[in-house]
């Protein structure tokens, strides 16, 4: 299978056959549920739909308990689209997905939605290293400088790196390295760190 949809539990570090000791990222991922099937002929693409997390029918809306009914399972939580499935893969809808479908030392790519920081300077947002603390200056040493030229253009160029909001955008990162799978606890041990805050969604695709 190609994809899984888990939440991250947090972050720890396992030690290797040689004692060196790798960080890696816990995710508690799947079981997914198919919850539809897509066809070129029928929708004019291929893709497979999953459902991850049930929830309560009575705060589900009634078009919801209709689609879900179809696969022969409750409401989810969380539905999400993969087209990265093979063509010929042999699923049927309320077939369930699980981390065994992955196999230690996989490829993959991981999406999370990072931290909202909120409104943030250009030294926290982008990293700037502040105005001179020497000659005169005490009043501006977090100030991001200037901004542009003043008879010509006479205006702020599109683009230009400044305070504003930060974070709570989509992350995705490639190839990172399955180190280990625990798949009776439905948990998927992941090289490195992963965007997101604890217990915030992941789409993890091979």
């Amino acid at each position: 299978m190609s994809g899984i949809i888990g939440r991250k539990v947090g972050i720890t570090r396992v030690f290797g056959d040689d004692g060196r000791s790798t960080t890696v990222t816990v995710v508690e991922a799947g079981p997914c549920t198919v919850s539809q099937i897509k066809t070129r002929e029928k929708d004019g693409y291929s893709a497979i739909q999953l459902g991850f997390e049930s929830k309560r029918e009575k705060n589900a809306i009634k078009p919801e308990v209709a689609h879900f009914k179809k696969a022969g399972v409750g409401p989810k939580r969380i539905v999400r689209e993969f087209r990265c499935f093979p063509e010929d893969a042999e699923l049927s809808l309320g077939d369930e997905i699980k981390v065994d479908s992955f196999v230690e030392g996989d490829r993959i790519t991981v999406a999370g939605w990072a931290k909202g920081k909120g409104f943030q300077g250009v030294m926290r947002r982008h990293g700037f290293g502040g105005g001179p603390k020497t000659h005169g200056q005490s009043d501006r040493p977090r100030s991001p400088g200037s901004i542009g030229q003043a008879s010509y253009p006479a205006r702020v160029f599109k683009g230009l790196r400044m305070a504003g909001r930060t974070g709570g955008q989509k992350v995705t990162l490639k190839h990172r390295k399955i180190v280990q799978i625990i798949p009776e606890k439905n948990l998927i041990l992941i090289e490195g760190t992963v965007p997101g805050s604890k217990s915030g969604l992941l789409i993890i695709q091979k």
